[in-house]
C-alpha cells in the first residue's frame, strides 16, 4: 500500500512538472512559430494609387468615372453650363451620401444663375470659383481619377469643367445617421448618457466636447483596399511618442479588403492572437475613451463603427467601469472587489465542486458532505459529466438569448433555464446542488462588465473542470498557475498585461480597489515618463 501511495505521489509530481514547465513551453514555442509565419506572410504597407488624370474632355471624363463605379444607378451626373460663358461642366455625386439641398442652394444655383453675367476664360475659371463663388468650407482640387473617385464615394461632389484637367471636390456629405444616445452595451446608473455612433466625425466631435484642448490630436488613415477612414486619437504631451508610433505602424500594415467594424482592426494589430484574453479594449462610451487618453493611452476610431479601441490595456481595466469614478471611493472599491470575486467564481466554482466531490471530500464539513452525498445518490453521471451538461446548456441558452429579438431572447433565457434545470433534477440526470453551482456561476459571469473578457473566462471554465476531474484541487492549482504564467508573459503594445507594477502602491491603488480621486496624482507608471507622469501637482488640502 505504501508503494502505491509512493507511486501516486511520484505520478502527481511528474504530471505537475509536465503541466507547469513543459506544456507552457510547448504552447509558447508554437505561438512564437505561428507569430513568425504570420509576420513573414504579412505584406508590407504600400500605397497604391493610379496616376491617371482627367483628359480635359468632359464627355470622356464623365464616361470614365461612370465606368469605374460600374455605371451604378445611384451615381448622379448633373450637366450644366456655367453662367453665360458657355463653359460646360458636370457635378457628380452619389445619391444618398450627399445633401441635395446643399448642392442645389450652394453649388448649382450660384454657378448657373447668380453669376450669369460673368465671362471668364478656362485659365482663370478654377481659381475664380475656388476663391469667390463656391461658398463651402471643405473644397480642394484633385487631378487623379482615384482621388476623385474616393471623394465621390465618401460623400463629396466632384465639379468637372470642360477643358480643365483638375476636378474640384466639394464636401457635401448628408447621409442619414443614428442619433446620439446612450451606450446600450455599457449602461450606467450615473454618468453621461451619450455613446458613439457610426459617423466618425460625430464621434471625434464628442471627444472634442469632452476635452477642448489643442493637444488632443487626431490622425486619419485609409485602411483596406476598398478604403475606410480610421482615426488615431491621442493627447500630445501625455501619450508617449513611441506608443503612438507603434500603433500608427501597425495600422499602416493592415492589408484587408474592408474593415466593417473595429473588431477587424483589433484582430489585425493585437500582440498575441492565440490568447483567450483580449489585449485591446473596445467601448461605446466617449467618457471611457477620454479617461484612457488622459492616462496616456491611445484610441482608434473607425468610420461606420460605434466601438472605439483603447490601447494599451491591462487585465484590471476589463473589470472596471466608468461609474467607479463617478461615485464615492468606498462603495465603488467594494463593488470593484466584488467584480473581481465574481470573475474568479465564474471560472473556478464548477471546478471546485468537482474537486470536492470527486477527490477532496475530507475538506468538506461533515454535514455538508452528507447533504451533497444524499443529493447525488440517484445521479447516474460523475460530477464532471453533470457540470459539462449543465454548463453547455447554459451557454446554449445564453447564445440563443443574444441572437433572438430582445423581448423573445430574455423570455427564452429565463424560461429555458428554469425548465431545463427543474426537468434535469426531476429526471435524476443532475443533482440539485449542481444546478445551484451552475446558476451561481452564470450569475457571477453576468457581473463582468466587458463582454470580450467574459468570453475568455467562460472558455477557461471548461479547462478548469477537466483539470479538477483529473487531479482535484492539485489540478486546479496547476491550472491557475498556468493562467498566471500566461498572463505574466502577455503584453499589450509593450505594456505588461498582468504584473505591471503590482507591488507599487501608487499604481495598485486604482486596480482591485480605488482610493479617493485626490490621491491619484501620478499616471500609470508604464504609460508615463518623468515629463508627463503627474496629473496634478498638489494633494487635497
Amino acid at each position: 500500500m505504501d508503494e502505491l501511495y509512493l507511486f501516486l505521489f511520484r505520478f502527481d509530481v511528474m504530471a505537475g512538472a509536465i503541466i507547469v514547465f513543459i506544456v507552457p513551453y510547448i504552447f509558447s514555442e508554437i505561438g512564437e512559430s505561428l507569430k513568425k509565419i504570420h509576420k513573414e506572410t504579412k505584406r508590407p504597407y504600400i500605397e497604391k494609387k493610379s496616376m491617371k488624370s482627367l483628359t480635359g474632355d468632359l464627355s470622356k471624363d464623365i464616361s470614365h468615372i461612370s465606368e469605374c463605379v460600374g455605371r451604378s444607378s445611384d451615381l448622379s451626373v448633373r450637366k450644366f453650363v456655367i453662367g453665360s460663358s458657355g463653359m460646360k461642366a458636370a457635378l457628380i455625386h452619389i445619391d444618398g451620401l450627399t445633401d441635395k439641398q446643399m448642392i442645389h442652394d450652394h453649388l448649382l444655383t450660384p454657378l448657373m444663375t447668380l453669376y450669369a453675367g460673368k465671362n471668364f476664360s478656362s485659365n482663370e475659371v478654377e481659381s475664380f470659383l475656388l476663391s469667390k463663388h463656391i461658398p463651402m468650407t471643405d473644397v480642394k482640387e484633385n487631378k487623379t481619377i482615384d482621388d476623385i473617385l474616393h471623394g465621390i464615394l465618401t460623400g463629396s461632389a466632384a465639379l468637372i469643367i470642360d477643358r480643365l484637367h483638375d476636378a474640384i471636390i466639394i464636401d457635401v456629405k448628408g447621409w442619414k445617421s443614428r442619433d446620439i444616445m446612450g451606450a446600450p452595451t455599457e449602461t450606467l446608473v450615473r454618468g453621461p448618457r451619450i455613446g458613439f455612433v457610426e459617423n466618425l466625425r460625430d464621434n471625434t466631435a464628442l471627444l472634442r466636447r469632452l476635452s477642448p484642448s489643442p493637444n488632443l490630436r487626431m490622425v486619419d488613415y485609409q485602411i483596406g483596399k476598398q478604403t475606410k477612414l480610421c482615426s488615431l486619437v491621442y493627447i500630445k504631451g501625455i501619450a508617449e511618442e513611441d506608443l503612438v508610433e507603434e500603433v500608427s505602424e501597425r495600422i499602416k500594415q493592415i492589408d484587408i479588403d474592408n474593415a466593417l467594424d473595429t473588431g477587424y482592426i483589433e484582430q489585425l494589430i493585437e500582440d498575441n492572437y492565440l490568447s483567450l484574453f483580449p489585449q485591446i479594449q473596445n467601448t461605446e462610451r466617449p467618457d471611457r475613451v477620454m479617461g484612457a487618453l488622459l492616462e496616456g493611452r491611445v484610441a482608434i476610431l473607425l468610420d461606420g463603427s460605434p466601438f472605439a479601441l483603447i490601447v494599451p490595456v491591462t487585465l484590471p481595466m476589463f473589470i472596471q467601469t466608468p461609474e467607479d469614478y463617478y461615485e464615492r471611493w468606498l462603495p465603488m472599491s467594494f463593488f470593484r472587489m466584488l467584480r473581481f470575486t465574481a470573475s474568479f467564481i465564474s471560472v473556478f466554482l464548477p471546478s471546485l465542486y468537482i474537486a470536492f466531490v470527486s477527490f477532496n471530500q475530507g475538506m468538506i464539513p461533515t454535514k455538508l458532505a452528507l447533504s451533497m452525498a444524499s443529493s447525488r445518490i440517484n445521479s447516474p453521471f460523475p460530477s464532471l459529466v453533470e457540470a459539462i451538461l449543465m454548463e453547455v446548456s447554459v451557454e446554449i441558452l445564453r447564445e440563443a438569448g443574444l441572437r433572438l429579438p430582445r423581448p423573445v431572447g430574455s423570455t427564452v433565457g429565463l424560461v429555458g433555464g428554469l425548465v431545463i434545470g427543474e426537468a434535469a433534477v426531476k429526471a435524476n440526470l443532475v443533482s440539485p446542488i449542481m444546478v445551484i453551482v451552475v446558476a451561481l456561476t452564470a450569475i457571477s459571469s453576468f457581473v463582468i462588465p466587458q463582454y470580450n473578457i467574459g468570453i475568455g473566462l467562460r472558455i477557461l471554465r471548461f479547462g478548469g473542470m477537466f483539470c479538477a476531474a483529473t487531479l482535484g484541487l492539485y489540478g486546479i492549482l496547476l491550472f491557475l498557475l498556468i493562467i498566471c504564467i500566461h498572463l505574466s508573459k502577455l503584453e499589450s503594445f509593450g505594456t505588461p498585461y498582468f504584473t505591471a507594477n503590482i507591488f507599487d502602491f501608487k499604481d495598485v491603488k486604482d486596480t482591485i480597489f480605488r482610493l479617493p480621486l485626490f490621491s491619484m496624482i501620478i499616471r500609470p507608471k508604464e504609460l508615463s515618463s518623468d515629463i508627463n507622469k503627474y496629473r496634478r501637482k498638489k494633494k487635497r488640502l
